[in-house]
Parts: structure tokens; C-alpha cells; sequence
């Protein structure tokens, strides 16, 4: 578990092109007394090969809503950032991966923010978690 409200997450994958055989990693944080989890996993959103990284909170929906994140990945003086509410960890990751509710990265972006021949995933995930007042 990490401890803070601000983290610089890294995600490397030797064969980036083998998404159907990619796992999901899931990373804990503890901020304002509340856990939260960072989730970063690769699917097909039809015939494309994505990344995807989200965040979900440790406790109902109604909790969640007092909280906000941003997500960013980027490289090469070009960067995506995701904004949004936690979704509550009753949520199955299925069902916030299939909404499609978090920070999407075509695998040909992810390649290039990861520099290099493009044979190795290398993303750097930067984010932050606020209260809502």
C-alpha cells in the first residue's frame, strides 16, 4: 500500500503487442484515511488494442462522490489526462472497464510515449486524488 495523494506509477511490458495475454495490475493507496485502488490493464475495444488505467474507491458510491482524480500519460511533449469521480469497488473492474470510465490509451499512442523501437511498453501514470468540498 502507498501512502499519499499524489503518485508516479510506472508500467513496463517487454511484448506490448501480446494485449490478450496482458494482466491487470492493481496498485493500493491510502489518502485522507481512505484506501483507493489503481487499476491498469490492456483489452480490445473491438479489433483495437487499448490500455486502460482507472481508479476506484474502497466503500460505497455515495462516498466515492466526495472524491476526484486525474490521471496523465504522455511523452515526447505530448500528454493525455483523465479527470473523474472514483467509481466504488462494488463496481466490478469489468464493469468500469466496459463503460470505459477512465484514462483509454490506443496501444500505437502508448508505444509512442514509451519512446524508442516501439517493442517495449515503458508508460509512466502520473496522478491525484482531492476532496470534493
Amino acid at each position: 500500500m502507498h501512502d499519499g495523494c499524489t503518485f508516479n506509477h510506472r508500467y513496463v511490458k517487454s511484448n506490448p503487442h501480446e494485449v490478450e495475454n496482458a494482466t491487470w495490475m492493481l496498485t493500493v493507496f491510502n489518502c485522507f484515511g481512505r484506501q483507493f485502488c489503481l487499476h491498469f490493464e490492456a483489452f480490445h475495444i473491438g479489433m483495437a488494442p487499448v490500455y486502460m488505467a482507472f481508479l476506484r474507491f474502497m466503500g460505497d458510491e455515495d462516498e466515492a462522490r466526495q472524491f476526484s482524480y486525474s490521471l496523465e500519460v504522455g511523452g515526447y511533449g505530448r500528454k493525455v489526462i483523465w479527470q473523474g469521480v472514483p467509481r466504488s469497488i462494488r463496481d466490478s473492474h469489468r464493469k468500469v472497464r466496459d463503460s470505459q470510465d477512465g484514462l483509454i490509451i490506443q496501444r500505437n499512442l502508448a508505444l509512442f510515449f514509451s519512446g524508442g523501437d516501439r517493442q517495449e511498453l515503458k508508460l509512466k501514470v502520473a496522478g491525484r486524488i482531492w476532496k470534493e468540498q
